[in-house]
């Protein structure tokens, strides 16, 4: 099997932190901290920018000396309220010390210096799909924010027994406009948090196949090819993107034997 499956660490401290080095690719970089109040996280950017996302409670945020005070208002992921999330760019520090207990994602992906910290703000849930296929989105910071040099950053939060990242859909290839060529990570969370769900990732050519069963806290990589994802009935799935690539744009194409879905509902 590939190495698409990444288990936390533990329950304290830094339980996730891939590399672009460690996942055998050239953009995507994933931390993930669990904080206790008073406990703080604190790391140089070097030459990548870095979104800060408060996946759970709250904490104070500095970048450089831009003290941004406390932020966060979700204490559960699953209240579906927009996350408090911070942009730092390339050659800075920031640091966060929780004022609750949180959980703090941090995206990394190439920086050129183009754009300052800040708070990330207007934030909005949007319904996507139809059906079984209907999930909620808060899109952090995709291509319409003009905030980041190489970073897109969404949440999807997938009620019981439907299914995202759906129809199939594949951003592997550099050929913009009709596909750019995207890294991704899943930051899977399940909620009660005993549940599990499933994702699969595989090319059109069966090179790559994996099928995978992930639990809360797991992270999935996404090379290359499609990476459809499905929650049982009784269990509500959040997942956390990280995408980045040579642009910032996101361009796929479905599969083609699935794409119907696409054309039928989008009439």
């Amino acid at each position: 099997m590939a190495d698409l499956l990444r288990k936390p660490s533990g329950t304290q401290g830094k339980v996730h932190d891939i590399t672009a080095k460690d996942a055998n690719w050239g953009y995507v970089g994933f931390g993930l901290y669990h904080l206790k109040a008073g406990e703080s996280a604190a790391e140089a950017t070097g030459d990548r920018e870095v979104i800060l996302v408060l996946v759970e409670g709250k904490a104070n945020i500095s970048v450089d000396d831009q003290d941004f005070g406390e932020l966060g208002k979700r204490m559960s992921v699953f209240e579906r309220i927009p996350p408090a999330c911070v942009y730092a760019p390339n050659e800075a520090n920031w640091k966060a010390v929780a004022t609750t207990d949180c959980t703090l994602a941090v995206c990394t992906a190439p920086g050129k210096g183009n754009y300052p910290a800040r708070v990330i703000n207007d934030i909005e849930l949007v319904e996507r799909g139809k059906g079984a296929n209907t999930r909620y989105i808060h899109p952090i910071a995709m291509e319409d924010k003009e905030i980041a040099d190489s970073l897109l950053v969404t949440e999807v939060f997938t009620p019981q027994g439907n299914w995202s990242s759906y129809p199939p859909h594949r951003h592997d290839e550099d050929n913009y406009p009709d596909m750019t060529y995207l890294e991704e990570t899943y930051y899977h969370r399940l909620n009660p948090a005993q549940g599990f769900g499933f994702q699969r990732v595989f090319t059109e050519d069966g090179e790559l196949d994996e099928t995978m069963a992930v639990s809360d806290g797991d992270v999935v990589l996404v090379p290359k090819g499609h990476h459809p994802c499905g929650s049982p009935y009784g269990y509500e799935m959040y997942y956390l993107n990280v995408m980045a690539g040579p642009m910032r744009k996101w361009r796929f194409q479905n599969h083609p034997d699935h794409d119907w879905i696409f054309q039928r509902d989008s009439k």
